[in-house]
């Protein structure tokens, strides 16, 4: 029998939460296949079996915590096995059912002797999951009245909510002396309502979204975090693209954006003001001589931000291409985490999404992060007599005043500004 163990995860990830099992107990697995589904507070990952074999009981269900090195499940060698342990007083169907009878929290080597505990107990008359094991205590629903569609007889997270919407049936196969037993549907179901007893839909935070929440309240707590603002005219670079991005496009075979303009507008700024792609460490400041520019990406999930890896050393083409790439990634949750760690300095783009103005919100340990908004035509003063609408975006930076002063922030962002107001300079600049 070979246990199925939470491996180690990555540097700083200690612990997870069990998304899904993509095997059921009972089923017969290979080396190397899919065997549960893991949400970190970075990225989700899949566990795979390291032995052929029949999944046993699996220890841990949907939705719970798990820790590096915990014990989840088991593998029995193989179904072959099973059967030849069999007793001659078990019916068809046994040797599965002793791979999987095991209750929550207990091994499936102890299954057996539990089977034999006697009448009183019984423990093989509900074979159920977990998961299903957890849904039925919170419902309030008695698992032995509970049908199970599985041919086996083992019953799954459905057959609880199925159960539960048929309150009448379970009752009548489940009901005990106690007269008030069937009442405790109805209080989970008056949990769903607010306090003025209209109806909410009660949803627990995944892991990830945890995570986020934590950092961005403890980075407001712990950084005396400030932002100062400034505006840029868009017009130069909204040119630059409209002569150049066909071309671009059939050179490199990627779009020229946005993206591109403003990390090397950052790289430059940080060039000249090295104290906002710096850390603090205790009592001392770290300064970063290389730029790993951090990109916010909208996932489902919650908000990531994958890193792009040395951007000074990047031309236009190569962090375009790179971007991409990272976003596709963060939509279709397959970030490694190494793409995720190490970032010194991040952009975040709410224009996508219609945003005027907004004040980011570091991502620790970072000191800074830049806000780029909506571009929007606003009348601007050319000069004493004239006055044109211009493509102007508002942008801001937030940063930690405890090593960054204002005025260095101010001539930061200024900096940026003259950058992209003037591209051709992010060749030399940036």
């Amino acid at each position: 029998m070979a246990d199925i163990i939470i491996p180690e995860l990555g540097e700083s990830i200690t612990e997870g939460t069990i998304s899904r099992w993509l095997k059921k107990e009972g089923d017969s697995v290979q080396a190397g296949d899919l065997l549960v589904e893991l949400e970190t507070d970075k990225v989700n990952l899949e566990i795979s079996a390291e032995a052929d074999g029949v999944l046993g009981a699996q220890l841990k269900g949907e939705g719970d915590a798990v820790q590096v090195g915990e014990k989840i499940g088991t593998i029995s060698a193989s179904a072959g096995g099973s059967a030849a342990n069999k007793t001659p007083s078990e019916p068809e169907g046994g040797e599965a059912a002793a791979a999987v009878a095991a209750p929550p929290n207990q091994e499936a080597a102890g299954s057996r002797s539990i089977q034999n505990a006697g009448p009183a107990e019984n423990p093989t008359q509900v074979k159920a999951s977990p998961a299903a094991r957890k849904l039925a205590r919170e419902k309030g629903i008695e698992l032995d009245g509970v049908k199970g569609k599985d041919p086996l007889g083992r019953i799954f997270p459905d057959d609880v909510r199925d159960a539960g919407s048929a309150p009448a049936a379970g009752q009548s196969q489940t009901q005990q002396p106690e007269a008030k037993q069937p009442a405790a549907p109805a209080a989970s179901a008056s949990a769903q309502e607010s306090s003025s007893g209209k109806p909410v839909d009660r949803q627990r935070m995944s892991r990830r979204r945890q995570t986020i929440a934590n950092r961005l309240v403890e980075a407001q707590q712990t950084a005396a975090m400030l932002t100062t603002f400034n505006e840029v005219d868009m017009t130069a670079i909204l040119d630059v693209r409209k002569r150049r991005k066909q071309s671009f496009q059939e050179k490199h075979d990627v779009g020229l954006g946005f993206m591109s303009f403003f990390t090397k507008a950052v790289v430059g700024a940080l060039k000249a003001f090295p104290y906002l792609n710096a850390e603090i460490d205790g009592q001392d400041i770290l300064v970063k001589k290389f730029y790993d520019i951090g990109i916010a990406v909208a996932a489902k999930e919650g908000l990531v931000v994958p890193v792009v890896r040395d951007a000074d050393r990047l031309g236009f083409a190569e962090i375009e291409r790179t971007i991409a790439s990272l976003a596709d990634k963060a939509r279709s949750n397959t970030l490694a985490l190494s793409e995720l760690q190490g970032g010194t300095f991040t952009i975040t783009n709410g224009g996508v999404f219609g945003s005027l103005l907004s004040t980011p919100i570091l991502n620790t340990p970072q000191v800074g992060i830049l806000g780029m908004h909506k571009i929007q035509l606003r009348p601007v003063a050319i000069d004493a007599e004239r006055m044109e609408n211009r493509p102007m975006m508002y942008i801001a930076l937030s940063y930690d005043h405890r090593i960054v002063d204002g005025s260095e922030a101010v001539r930061f962002l200024v900096k940026v500004k003259e950058l992209l107001e003037d591209p051709e300079t992010l060749l030399l600049e940036g």
